[in-house]
């Protein structure tokens, strides 16, 4: 890649972060919102909110995933075990209180800030290869595929306010300001 723009790079971070930032503040907002009787019976709206945020975590684990070492821990589960209203098979050790996991948010804010500001005209068309080969990436749309991923989630955990306690969370336009 050559760059005959200086800024592009910058230009290209910054705005990345500002929109992945944005999707991040969608979903730790609706974890706040969520009511306290809400997080603890209905798992699936605890499960999808964990399932985003330790996908996020582990595709920013740029360049190489096979480092991943998870800030809340999980398991893997076979299909046949996965509990009802978990959503993949990475299990969280257990429930996760709320503040637990607007801490992990935070966490993942970091690395998000982290791995896009570390961003270069060397790295950003590096591969990322899940282990296994299943999944493979430019740094640069992994980061994209992450944000979608995690905006696709928030507006679950969004639908699912309305749905059950009549509220949900206000439009964020940008992060990082």
């Amino acid at each position: 890649m050559s760059n005959n723009n200086p800024q592009l790079i910058t230009t290209i971070q910054t705005s990345l972060f500002q929109q992945f930032e944005a999707g991040l503040i969608t979903l730790g907002n609706a974890i706040e919102r969520c009511p306290q009787q809400l997080w603890n019976t209905k798992k699936r709206f605890f499960y999808i909110a964990y399932h985003a945020l330790i996908l996020a975590e582990y595709y920013l684990t740029i360049p190489a995933p096979e480092t991943f070492h998870a800030i809340l821990p999980f398991s893997f589960t076979e299909p046949d075990e996965i509990p009802d209203g978990v959503v993949g098979d990475m299990v969280p050790d257990k429930h996760y209180t709320q503040p637990e996991m607007l801490g992990y948010v935070e966490e993942v804010r970091a690395k998000c800030r982290e791995t896009i500001f570390g961003l270069s005209e060397e790295n950003i068309s590096e591969r990322w290869i899940e282990p296994g080969g299943e999944m493979d990436y430019a740094a640069l749309e992994i980061l994209i595929y992450n944000l979608r991923h995690v905006q696709h989630h928030a507006a679950q955990l969004n639908l699912l306010l309305r749905q059950e306690a009549g509220m949900g969370s206000e439009w964020v336009f940008r992060g990082g300001e």
